[in-house]
């Protein structure tokens, strides 16, 4: 198994349970490692044969930017299934950072991982 990943997205969105977080976008962070197979694009050096993290990327802001969810649970799980669903991703580890939601703490969030880990053949 090999890991591509895209750390670091910032995408503003609405996304908490309180009222005044109802009415403003904050930021949100978003860190990925996707299990893949970069054997056969390391052999023909064509996109076309790779997870293209562009796309990827692309995809998530444009999701998160119009999602408005209560939870940082729902949303990385909708992200997740994303991934897993229209990429063809096996395997993916996702860590959403609600920067500055608790005062005294420079982070705060959720990591989740679903699908299955697979190994080379």
């Amino acid at each position: 198994m090999d890991i591509i990943f895209l750390r670091g997205l910032q995408i503003e969105t609405v996304i908490g349970v309180f009222e005044w977080e109802r009415k403003i976008k904050q930021t949100i962070v978003v860190d990925l490692e996707m299990a893949t197979d970069v054997r056969k694009a390391a052999a023909t050096d064509a996109i076309a044969d790779a997870l293209d993290y562009k796309a990827v990327a692309k995809r998530i802001i444009a999701f998160v930017e119009e999602s408005q969810f209560f939870l940082v649970e729902t949303l990385a799980e909708r992200i997740a299934g994303i991934l897993l669903e229209e990429f063809g991703i096996p395997w993916v580890r996702l860590s959403l950072n609600k920067k500055g939601a608790i005062r005294g703490a420079s982070d705060v969030g959720i990591v989740i991982e679903r699908g299955e880990k697979v190994g080379h053949a």
